[in-house]
C-alpha cells in the first residue's frame, strides 16, 4: 500500500483530501512531522485561503523546505492553494513571494472579463467546470475524458513561465492553467477532493503513478 503524507499545515482541506485518498487505496498519515513526511512514499500538499496565511503557516511549521525538498526526490501533488505556492510571486496580498519552485506568477481574475456567454466573470471562481488540453495518454490522466468537469474554489491562477508543464486548461474569462506535470511534480488548480467520481480517478492515478 502506497504510504501517502498528507502535509499538515494549518491551511488545508485536510479531513476531505484524506478520504478520498484512503478511498482509493492509500496509507495516509496527517502530519508536518520531516522524519513521516521523509518517509512517505508520496506527498499531497493541499491548501485553502490567502497565500500570506499560507507562507506563514508553512515557514512556521517548517513545511517549507520539506516542500522543496521532497519535490526533487518523491512524487508530490499539490492541490488549489498548494498549486499556487510553487511558484515563485503572487498577487495575492498586495504581492507576496512563494516557494519558487516553478518559474512564474500568480496572478488575479478580473472581474471585468467576460465568460463564454459574454457576462462578467464572478470572482472568486466558485463551482464546476471542464478541464482540456491534457495528454490523456499520461497515466495521471488515466480514465479522464477531455471536457471533464471538477470543482473549483479560487480568486487567482498560475502562470507558469515555462509553458510545456501546464498539464490541462480551463477557461474562466481567460484560459488559465488548470494543472501542472514536471518530472515526479504534479499540481491541480481544481479540488479532486470535491470532484467526485472524476476526482477520485485523478487522486488514484497519483497514488498508483510510477515514476
Amino acid at each position: 500500500m502506497t504510504k501517502v503524507a498528507l502535509l499538515d499545515y494549518g491551511m488545508g482541506n485536510l479531513h476531505s483530501a484524506g478520504k478520498a485518498l484512503a478511498a482509493v487505496g492509500a496509507e495516509v498519515t496527517i502530519t508536518r512531522d520531516a522524519k513521516v513526511i521523509q518517509a512517505a512514499d508520496k506527498i499531497v500538499f493541499p491548501g485553502v485561503g490567502a497565500m500570506r496565511d499560507c507562507m506563514a503557516e508553512m515557514q512556521a511549521a517548517g513545511i517549507a523546505d520539506v516542500v522543496k525538498a521532497a519535490v526533487f526526490n518523491k512524487p508530490v501533488m499539490a492541490i488549489c492553494v498548494g498549486m499556487q505556492a510553487l511558484f515563485a510571486h503572487s498577487q495575492e496580498n498586495d504581492g507576496i513571494d512563494c516557494l519558487g519552485i516553478l518559474a512564474g506568477e500568480v496572478k488575479r481574475f478580473e472581474q471585468t472579463w467576460q465568460d463564454c456567454q459574454g457576462q462578467p466573470i464572478k470572482v472568486p471562481h466558485m463551482g464546476w467546470n471542464t478541464i482540456t488540453d491534457m495528454d490523456l495518454a499520461h497515466p495521471l490522466w488515466q480514465g479522464i475524458a477531455d471536457h471533464t468537469h471538477f470543482y473549483f474554489v479560487h480568486s487567482f491562477y498560475c502562470e507558469p513561465v515555462e509553458k510545456s508543464i501546464v498539464a490541462a486548461t480551463c477557461d474562466y474569462g481567460v484560459n488559465f492553467c488548470a494543472s501542472v506535470i514536471q518530472d515526479n511534480l504534479f499540481a491541480t488548480q481544481f479540488h479532486p477532493e470535491k470532484s467526485h467520481t472524476a476526482g477520485l480517478q485523478v487522486l488514484k492515478n497519483f497514488v498508483d503513478w510510477q515514476i
